[in-house]
């Protein structure tokens, strides 16, 4: 059986941290999806064509990174691309409390797909897209928190 990870979140923008996690991982699975997922509860900066484009263009030399939207249940998705494992990334641990009520339920939903977290480098702790964004909104230079393919402006 091919071990197929999804990575979902919104990517809005994808950040280092991000792209530190998807490095980070990739050697763990046969295929790795980035599943950028439309969120009702967010309205993004930025299109899910522009968001699921940055991420195709940093990866595209590595054809175990696939980029995939999805909007529904996260578990859903997984069933429809066969993936029996999720990947989500950790900063703090605010963030592993939120992200283990998620993997719980999906649990609850779907005993048969394991969420693994992954902690980021401690250089990308403070990136969040929504901080991005802020500076992005404020004219600011957001260009160290950014890939190099992310263009903005």
């Amino acid at each position: 059986m091919e071990r197929i990870c999804l990575f979902p979140g919104t990517f809005d923008p994808v950040t280092r941290g991000h792209v530190d996690i998807i490095e980070r991982a990739v050697p763990m699975f046969d295929k790795l999806i980035v599943g950028v997922g439309v969120n009702s509860s967010k309205k993004p900066m930025f299109s899910i064509e522009q968001r699921a484009g940055w991420i195709r263009d940093i990866f595209k030399d590595d054809p175990r990174v696939e980029v995939m939207s999805y909007e529904g249940l996260t578990v859903d998705f997984c069933r429809k691309v066969d993936a029996h494992y999720i990947l989500r990334g950790i900063r703090y641990i605010s963030d592993f409390e939120y992200e283990k009520a998620i993997a719980d339920m999906n649990r609850m939903l779907a005993p048969d797909i394991a969420t693994f977290f992954l902690t980021c480098a401690p250089q990308y702790s403070t990136i969040s897209s929504t901080l991005v964004r802020d500076v992005i909104r404020n004219n600011g230079n957001a260009g160290m928190f950014l890939p190099e393919q992310v263009k903005y402006q």
